[in-house]
């Protein structure tokens, strides 16, 4: 029996990116699934027309929301695929996928693929941004997404993943720097409350997925936040852009790379130290007050789907 794909995209107000998005998996995916934050624009309006199934909800994080479409939409298909709106998938990759499941061994439950990020228009092709392999389509069931504030992956209850080169998930925003600064900002406070759980142990680890240096890309860079979350504020990001920009090449992406390590690779990452800063200054460096200020902010309701 041919196996079907169900996909899964979050949306609020996303009225640039989602026809691109959707006209990109629409002959790939046998059911579309938009979970909309209640969009104020025609977000909802081109989802329908070009027959995605539109449900409401309200947003909480990333994790709960994904996991929500995953648990409580009906989906029926035999794998999901996760890709947001402002993706698409180009150079083969979807039908790459359809051939690969329909053969695919009976222990694996997971796919990466190959991801891609434009900035301002141009692709990243050096820092260590590409290629960069994502498990983005998984067997229903068999998956779902960690539930963490920021950083948070696929994982698979059982089996094992394989990789497919064909093709890219490419990740292009198609709104201004004021938009992507004021974007930051929000990620960096959701950084904040992620890296200190890490770092306070308040995280769902048995849960989560498991860091390996010498495991899954995601496994990989899991070690590599926690090895990164033990250097002293303020240094690290200054090592992030060096290591990047500098000893990875990301100098060979021009000016458009510049900038992106600039913003993303430093001025993010010092957003985020300083943040933390800002909250352990406030709690008098108690670490019991700063455990409770988390607890109370950002773990009720964690267990949400």
């Amino acid at each position: 029996m041919k196996k079907s794909i169900a996909s899964i995209v979050l949306t609020k107000n996303e009225e640039k990116h989602i026809v691109r998005c959707l006209e990109s998996i629409r002959d790939v995916c046998d059911d579309i699934v938009v979970v909309d934050c209640f969009s104020d624009d025609r977000t909802v309006e081109l989802a329908e027309g070009l027959g995605a199934r539109v449900v409401q909800h309200p947003w909480k994080n990333y994790a709960t929301q994904l996991n929500y479409g995953i648990h409580q939409c009906g989906i029926t298909a035999d794998w999901i695929w996760r890709i947001d709106a402002d993706e698409y998938i180009e150079g083969g990759l979807g039908q790459a996928v359809k051939d690969f499941i329909q053969t695919a061994p009976d222990d694996v439950n997971g796919i990466y693929v190959r991801k891609r990020i434009d900035f301002m228009g141009r692709p990243l092709l050096h820092g260590g941004w590409y290629p960069s392999y994502h498990l983005k389509v998984f067997r229903r069931g068999h998956g779902d997404c960690e539930n963490r504030w920021m950083d948070e992956h696929i994982r698979l209850f059982d089996g094992r993943a394989m990789t497919i080169e064909q093709g890219n998930q490419v990740d292009a925003n198609l709104n201004d720097l004021t938009w992507w600064t004021e974007k930051h900002n929000g990620y960096a406070t959701r950084e904040m409350a992620d890296m200190l759980m890490m770092e306070y142990g308040l995280d769902a680890t048995a849960e989560e997925v498991v860091p390996k240096f010498f495991g899954t890309e995601e496994q990989r860079k899991r070690w590599l936040k926690i090895k990164y979350i033990k250097t002293p504020l303020f240094v690290r990001p200054f090592i992030n852009f060096t290591l990047r920009y500098i000893i990875k090449g990301g100098f060979l992406d021009g000016r458009e790379g510049f900038l992106w390590h600039i913003l993303q690779g430093f001025w993010y990452r010092m957003l985020v130290d300083a943040k933390i800063f800002e909250l352990k200054k406030r709690c008098g460096w108690d670490d019991e007050r700063i455990k409770s200020y988390i607890r109370e902010r950002y773990l009720t309701d964690r267990k949400e789907r």
